[in-house]
């Protein structure tokens, strides 16, 4: 069975404090703590964004410390 809400734009990509990102539906507000990054899209071409934007899975947090040489 085919999602159909994949054949406009009823997704958006959103991030959060720490720079995770997530697929969120376009007619739903926004959870606590996570913003809108960039216009709605295909679940597909959300889903795509992520994969390219998203390549460091670890925390913004962690990164910072390890960068500055604590564990």
């Amino acid at each position: 069975m085919t999602d159909q809400l994949d054949n406009g734009p009823a997704y958006r990509v959103v991030v959060n404090d720490e720079e995770q990102y997530s697929l969120w539906p376009a007619d739903r507000d926004l959870p606590a703590g996570w913003s809108a990054d960039g216009e709605p899209a295909s679940k597909q071409e959300c889903l795509d964004r992520i994969s390219r934007e998203w390549t460091d899975l670890r925390p913004l947090s962690l990164r910072t410390r390890l960068e500055a040489g604590r564990p």
